[in-house]
């Protein structure tokens, strides 16, 4: 299945990785657990890629809610390209938005989900605003 991502939508990050043997469920394909892993490591590797290591004394993102659309299953082996988008910042928030491809079925989306980021102070354990850079970053 083909899936669109609208224009009001930015890609900000992709990247590719191994579909693992151990996600495998008793059917014999990635378990749902496993897309909602592999959306999990997009946003955080982006995150890295901007300087951003995630820690309990320190700012970044967390997930407040989480969704995934199943479209085709995805089986072992397999090396996947996820392609992880942003969209409609806030005052502290944002929309998270990745696809999941099979690299040797560019285009073909097999899963499409998000999830609504919010910028904390981890120790305070209160939301703030989102940096200017980080803002300019994710509007598309």
């Amino acid at each position: 299945m083909k899936i669109e991502i609208p224009d009001i939508k930015k890609l900000v990050y992709q990247m590719e990785l191994p579909l693992r043997w151990g996600d495998m469920d008793a059917m014999g394909h990635l378990n749902n657990t496993g897309y909602f892993r592999y959306m999990e490591t997009a946003r955080i590797d982006w995150m890295h890629s901007l300087g951003q290591v995630p820690g309990p004394n320190s700012v970044g993102i967390v997930i407040v809610n989480a969704f995934c659309n199943f479209y085709k299953q995805l089986e072992y082996p397999a090396n996947l390209h996820l392609k992880m988008y942003t969209s409609d910042p806030g005052r502290s928030s944002f929309e998270t938005w990745v696809t999941l491809e099979r690299c040797d079925q560019p285009g073909d989306v097999h899963a499409a989900g998000g999830a609504t980021t919010v910028w904390v102070d981890f120790p305070k354990q209160k939301s703030m605003p989102l940096p200017d850079w980080l803002r300019e970053l994710v509007t598309p």
